[in-house]
């Protein structure tokens, strides 16, 4: 099997989505347990998350 190699603005993209999905995460899951509704924060968490990690590829689109 052929492997691919990445270019850098390809990691650089993902890392932008990663770092908002585990945010959002994070964000949802602290006010779900604080609230007591973990299942409804969680997800609304990671849904905000995805929304940031789009932003802030799209940010690092922008500086080059």
């Amino acid at each position: 099997m052929k492997k691919r190699k990445q270019t850098k603005e390809a990691k650089d993209n993902s890392n932008g989505l990663a770092i908002g999905i585990c945010l959002g995460i994070s964000i949802g899951t602290a006010i779900g347990v604080a609230t007591g509704n973990l299942v409804l924060w969680t997800s609304i968490g990671i849904s905000i998350g995805v929304c940031l990690g789009v932003i802030l590829s799209n940010e690092k689109d922008d500086e080059k």
